[in-house]
């Protein structure tokens, strides 16, 4: 299984012989509803665009999720799979391949990884977003995808899970509350899947954030400090912490099969 980290929550994972691209941003700037002035995240330069993938995945319908200018310029034939909300984005896009995943539902790609959605990050009063297990079906590799920290009860049915992407920081905003859940909500998910691996997503990476939101929001924690929550919980989970654009094969080791 190999990664590159792309910043933000955009992930190419390769596992088995299918390169899957997971909430891609890597073009342009990142704005919401075209107010520049409340948020806009931005690079020097943008990411390449990755070749030969084999499917989108995509876990909210929001411009940092299902960002616009980067799916206008991949393929619009490759498959996607997307929570409801944010196949309504790629339907308008033009794509022709999209497979809309409920809470609980399973797409299989090419006989080879099952994806399979579980209720993920709230967003407004009544949208439950999706995150995400994927599992290369030949090996039993598995990797649960949360990028906002809101992890289901319903994952704990599949645990252990070799490899978590989820945040390590948490992030609010004043009366509203919280926008990412960061290192207790990411220690509750290693004590109960129990990964070999665990990395950090949401995080800026090589972005620069700005606008008025950006000076309300308030963060607090770092990879060290949940380093050193795993330790004092004895929890053997590796913390890798990856450099944006770097391709990296993940240390795992073939669990022993329960008895």
């Amino acid at each position: 299984m190999f990664l590159t980290w792309f910043d933000s929550n955009s992930w190419l994972l390769e596992i088995g012989e299918k390169r899957i691209l997971i909430d891609p941003w890597l073009v342009d700037s990142l704005i919401f509803s075209n107010l520049d002035w409340l948020f806009k995240g931005w690079r020097s330069q943008n990411r390449p665009i990755p070749e030969n993938i084999d499917l989108i995945l995509l876990s909210q319908g929001l411009e940092d999720h299902s960002h616009p200018p980067t799916l206008k310029q991949l393929d619009h034939n490759i498959k996607v799979v997307a929570s409801p909300n944010a196949a309504k984005v790629v339907h308008q896009l033009g794509y022709t391949q999209v497979t809309t995943l409920a809470h609980g539902e399973t797409f299989t790609l090419d006989n080879q990884i099952e994806i399979k959605a579980f209720p993920g990050s709230p967003i407004g009063p009544t949208l439950v977003e999706n995150s995400y297990l994927i599992k290369e079906l030949e090996s039993g590799l598995t990797l649960y995808y949360e990028p906002h920290g809101y992890h289901s009860p319903q994952v704990k049915q599949a645990a252990p899970i070799d490899v978590v992407v989820t945040p390590f920081i948490d992030m609010t905003l004043p009366l509203l509350g919280s926008i990412i859940k960061g290192q207790n909500s990411a220690l509750d998910v290693a004590k109960s899947l129990q990964p070999q691996v665990i990395l950090p997503t949401a995080a800026g990476g090589d972005v620069i954030f700005e606008g008025l939101l950006m000076k309300l929001i308030q963060t607090k924690g770092s990879a060290a400090e949940f380093r050193s929550l795993l330790e004092k919980n004895n929890l053997s989970t590796r913390v890798i912490e990856p450099t944006p654009g770097d391709r990296f094969q993940l240390p795992l080791e073939k669990r022993a099969l329960a008895i």
